[in-house]
């Protein structure tokens, strides 16, 4: 008999998700909750998620610990059976584009009578209603129009578009949070809802708090504008990131090394106001300074001032063999792929005094839980 000691925390265990989502916003949003110990269901059509054969390794990261079950949604067999499935979860997540699963007659009216509880979260790129609400788009069309490109950042330049696919992942991060709030509310009164999460509006959250000030702040006084927040190139190719925003950092920071700097020997810049006045000054300043050494002899130097600075890793090896992600690992090796070929992945970001086990299964085969699933067997106890 299994004790309490040994059962393992999952603070959603008796949380049940049907996932209809393809791609990266909605697996990633399920994986969250499928870490935390809900019971995913992935429904995949015939043909499986395109995400298995673009990117094996990044589906194997983010529907680890889910079951998969294969139905055809534009059949009337596959519309029985998942209805059927309905009363039996508490959630289905669904990232079509607005009005697909209506005409599927999928919708939250027949998902409703099917189950008053059920909670239908709807991902989609600029939400079910409004002019954009039927476009297609990816995460760069999302931030182009969130703010994420009006944040002022360094002098004279623009912002790049990042390599993390920012709108798709926060966007999924808020689907979570939504969902785990709607289906508590749900689970206390009886009556599920729509949430309608807009990936536009997802990135907006995070752009707004930045972007917005400069509505009425010239883009000159912007605190966010500053040249000594910024990444550095040392004299051999490397690159630092430096944040020297309090003055208590910078005066130590030009105290330190003015001797062997002149251009440092000055007052000019140890206020905040005064940084942010001369910002493009001081971005030149700096510049020519990290340029003038190597890595190593910064690495030194800064951890000597205990200065707010890291490296830049710009390959993934570098990040997996930092000494605090392995410290806290962070990262693990999991089988994957063909032989059990050992995959890279990032555990659940959150330490709990409980305990989590982030690794528990890995991602599940196209329709490997499909029997199992139809029968009403399961994970949850």
């Amino acid at each position: 008999m299994t004790g309490p000691q040994d059962t393992p925390w999952l603070p959603l265990r008796q949380l049940r998700v049907l996932d209809l989502t393809r791609l990266l916003p909605g697996g990633f949003a399920s994986s969250l909750l499928a870490d935390l110990g809900a019971d995913v269901v992935k429904v995949e059509p015939p043909g499986g998620d395109p995400l298995r054969q673009v990117m094996p390794e990044t589906f194997a990261a983010i529907h680890r610990n889910k079951r998969s079950m294969v139905l055809d949604l534009a059949e009337p067999e596959g519309k029985r059976s998942f209805l059927a499935l309905v009363p039996r979860f508490d959630v289905v997540i669904e990232s079509h584009r607005p009005g697909v699963l209506d005409r599927l007659g999928l919708g939250f009216d027949a998902l409703r009578r099917a189950n008053p509880r059920v909670v239908l979260c709807s991902l989609s790129g600029f939400g079910q209603t409004g002019p954009y609400s039927r476009r297609p788009g990816h995460d760069v069309n999302f931030l182009a129009l969130s703010g994420f490109f009006a944040v002022p950042q360094r002098p004279a330049g623009t912002v790049d578009r990042p390599g993390v696919r920012v709108a798709d992942l926060t966007g999924a991060m808020y689907a979570a949070l939504s969902i785990t709030v709607a289906a508590q509310h749900a689970a206390t009164t009886g009556t599920g809802q729509h949430v309608d999460v807009s990936l536009h509006e997802a990135a907006a959250a995070w752009a707004g708090p930045l972007a917005l000030p400069a509505l009425n702040v010239a883009a000159a006084d912007s605190p966010v504008v500053i040249g000594d927040n910024d990444v550095f190139t040392t004299r051999d190719g490397r690159r630092l990131s430096l944040v020297l925003f309090e003055d208590k950092f910078w005066r130590a920071f030009r105290d330190r090394l003015a001797g062997e700097f002149p251009a440092l020997a000055t007052d000019a810049y140890d206020r905040r106001a005064d940084r942010n006045r001369h910002k493009e000054a001081v971005s030149v300043l700096l510049a020519a300074v990290f340029a003038d050494r190597d890595l190593k002899w910064w690495i030194e130097v800064l951890t000597e001032l205990d200065l707010p600075w890291a490296p830049v890793h710009e390959t993934a090896a570098e990040v997996v063999d930092d000494e605090h992600v392995q410290a806290r690992q962070l990262i693990a090796e999991v089988p994957g792929g063909p032989e059990d070929q050992q995959w890279h992945q990032v555990r659940f970001p959150v330490v709990f005094g409980a305990g989590l086990d982030s690794f528990r299964t890995p991602a599940p085969d196209l329709g490997e839980h499909t029997a199992e699933v139809l029968k009403g067997n399961g994970p949850r106890s």
